[in-house]
């Protein structure tokens, strides 16, 4: 008889995990990934203001750009992997009109000036401890990037690090 509730507990808990599964993998499915089309790419970029200890950064004035909108941490594995090529994306494309808006996410300020400085990290950025900025993207998962035309309308996102000096990277910027 033990072992008739044995099975039947097993057989409930082998569904319910199998449940559990399904219900993760859409959630994941979900989310968006490289080569995915989010909604909101082919709509205006939401404009945002982000002031810190050392300067103001309205998204807006950036019009007439091409906006790489990097969301990005110290703390963030992914985030540091990222950055360098980053920065020379940014050298390569400057004088096509490509501007890199980094903005970071940490709430420690000298952590993030600390970084800064010792990575030799020459773009455009600032510091949104408040994450009200990313919270207008829906961003969740750093680094998560999106490529903004010189209208303002977003063409690409990407969540996780990338190889911002790759050929068909850089072709793409180009002809935006």
């Amino acid at each position: 008889m033990r072992a008739i509730y044995y099975y039947r507990w097993v057989r409930r808990v082998s569904q319910f995990s199998g449940v559990i599964s399904a219900i993760l993998m859409l959630l994941m499915s979900g989310a968006c990934s490289r080569g995915s089309r989010p909604p909101q790419i082919g709509s205006n970029a939401p404009d945002f203001t982000v002031q810190d200890s050392k300067g103001k950064v309205t998204l807006s004035q950036l019009k007439g750009q091409v906006v790489v909108l990097n969301f990005w941490a110290t703390w963030c594995p992914p985030c540091v992997e990222e950055v360098p090529s980053l920065v020379q994306m940014q050298r390569m494309m400057k004088a096509k009109g490509v501007t890199v808006l980094a903005v970071s996410v940490d709430v420690d300020d000298n952590a993030y000036r600390s970084f800064i400085r010792n990575h030799n990290v020459d773009l455009l950025t600032i510091r949104d401890p408040s994450q009200k900025s990313n919270d207008l993207y829906g961003t969740f998962k750093f680094p998560e990037t999106y490529v903004i035309d010189r209208d303002g309308v977003m063409r690409r996102k990407f969540i996780g690090a990338v190889d911002w000096t790759e050929p068909d990277v850089i072709e793409f910027l180009g002809k935006i």
